[in-house]
């Protein structure tokens, strides 16, 4: 089934207005149920923000960082004759602009798979922009101007969010910057830049463009980044990021860009200093895309951010609304959107079975593609004191150096870090925070023991992997 210019007969059975990662799994679970449903994209290919400009490409650009640090690593590993004599283990020549190419390529073969499977479930793509004309209808006004309207039992809001950037009156200039979004359009590598936020976002970019050889510059209002996360995150990454030779600008704000003839960026800080890069990156946030969805119309109730506001049941105050995703401001993960959404639809139509199917926002884990990688799920520490008291927590903690770098030189060598934060006597583990390398990887089965309330003692009784790093996650004391 092709996307369509019209909408077939009869009323539908869920229209969801989004084609991003949770709209996707909204309709397409509910239409593996049997219903008819709908599903509307203003964009011409689906996959959201996590596909076309978001969690895929960025994870291939930390690939292609990671690699460049591997590069480095050879000769320690006795393979330093099969690189070129004339290469600069320390900045890598790096073809950014065969690469992205690449990189598109790869993205626009997804869009196609997305475009598969939701003709093979049976669920009726529309491309245009959306609007909500009362509690069971939604307008699609198409680009070549002509417009029509869906009737439907259910409406899933699932339209995601975009990143913020000043304006100009809050920055003179602040336009001239990009965002996350517009990274994924360069064309050719900018020798200088500076990113702008200490959230993972501007984090993992600012490791993308470091590693590949840019001279890298992030612009912080506090001493740390990733102030969300537990401390051991924020104080292993902040100094690993340093080490690695990003200059961090603490306690700095922005307050004025200029453009040069030669197309150069001033960028003036608060404390006096300035910045010449050739790109500046806008990493501060993201709001929900909540403007001119008619939400008003079929009074559908957001808060001062533009956040819909939901239940615990995805349910907005008008009923046969409904909001997943980045939307509807919490826990703003594409897993967390899919997952979301799959279990609305499995309430909606998937019978008895799921009646009380829904998505619980406790224990979510989540990574940062840092340079090591890093991640969480549960509480941080300073989360867990304040809601169990001190004298209820303990925190087990460990650090070493893995041993992938035995064999490089000191300055070549990342830390591991592990918390454990447990609570009670019987040592429930409430938190879990890992730094260093292959913690990506190791946080999603951690996640599960987690989930289920595990405790210090079953880590404890789990045999460890040697040798790994893994197992001193089980051999904490």
């Amino acid at each position: 089934m092709a996307p369509v210019d019209k909408p077939s007969e009869g009323e539908y059975d869920v229209v969801v207005i989004g084609g991003g990662s949770g709209g996707l799994g909204a309709a397409r679970r509910a239409a593996q149920y049997g219903a008819k449903a709908a599903i509307i994209e203003a964009q011409d290919r689906l996959g959201g923000t996590c596909v076309n400009v978001g969690c895929v490409p960025k994870k291939i650009m930390w690939h292609a960082a990671d690699m460049a640090h591997a590069l480095s690593h050879a000769p320690g590993y006795g393979l330093g004759a099969a690189l070129s004599p004339s290469l600069d283990l320390h900045k890598p020549p790096f073809d950014w602009t065969t690469f992205k190419h690449k990189r598109d390529a790869y993205i626009a073969r997804l869009n196609k798979i997305y475009e598969t499977n939701v003709a093979k479930d049976g669920v009726e793509e529309h491309h245009g922009w959306a609007r909500v004309t009362s509690p069971n209808s939604v307008s699609v006004s198409r680009k070549d101007g002509s417009k029509y309207e869906l009737k439907a039992k259910n409406i899933v809001v699932a339209v995601g969010g975009r990143p913020t950037i000043p304006s100009e009156e809050q920055i003179p200039g602040a336009s001239l910057g990009i965002t996350s979004d517009e990274f994924f359009d360069l064309e050719t590598q900018p020798k200088r830049v500076a990113v702008v936020g200490a959230g993972y976002i501007a984090v993992e970019l600012a490791g993308v463009f470091n590693s590949l050889g840019s001279e890298t510059n992030v612009v912080i209002r506090h001493d740390k980044v990733l102030r969300s996360f537990d401390p051991i995150i924020q104080d292993t990454i902040t100094e690993q990021m340093e080490k690695t030779g990003i200059a961090l600008h603490r306690s700095s704000n922005v307050t004025k860009v200029e453009k040069a003839s030669n197309g150069a960026l001033t960028v003036h800080l608060n404390s006096g200093k300035s910045l010449e890069v050739d790109t500046l990156l806008w990493a501060i946030g993201r709001r929900a895309e909540t403007e001119d969805l008619g939400l008003e119309t079929a009074g559908v109730k957001t808060d001062k951010k533009g956040d819909i506001v939901v239940d615990e049941w995805q349910a907005t105050n008008v009923s046969g609304v409904w909001a997943i995703g980045d939307v509807q401001g919490k826990a703003l993960l594409t897993p967390v959107a899919i997952a979301a959404g799959r279990r609305l639809s499995n309430r909606l139509f998937g019978g008895e079975k799921f009646k009380n199917d829904k998505l619980s926002y406790d224990n979510i884990p989540s990574v940062i593609f840092s340079h090591p990688p890093s991640g969480s799920v549960g509480l941080s520490e300073p989360e867990a004191r304040e809601k169990y008291g001190d004298e209820n927590v303990k925190v087990y903690t460990t650090r070493f150096t893995s041993m992938y770098y035995s064999m490089l030189e000191q300055d070549q060598k990342e830390p591991t870090v592990y918390k454990l934060v447990v609570v009670g006597p019987e040592e429930k583990v409430v938190g879990l925070h890992l730094v260093g390398l292959g913690s990506d990887e190791i946080l999603q089965g951690f996640a599960v023991a987690v989930k289920m309330g595990a405790t210090k003692k079953d880590f404890d009784d789990t045999v460890a992997i040697h040798p790994t790093s893994a197992e001193e996650i089980v051999t904490l004391r």
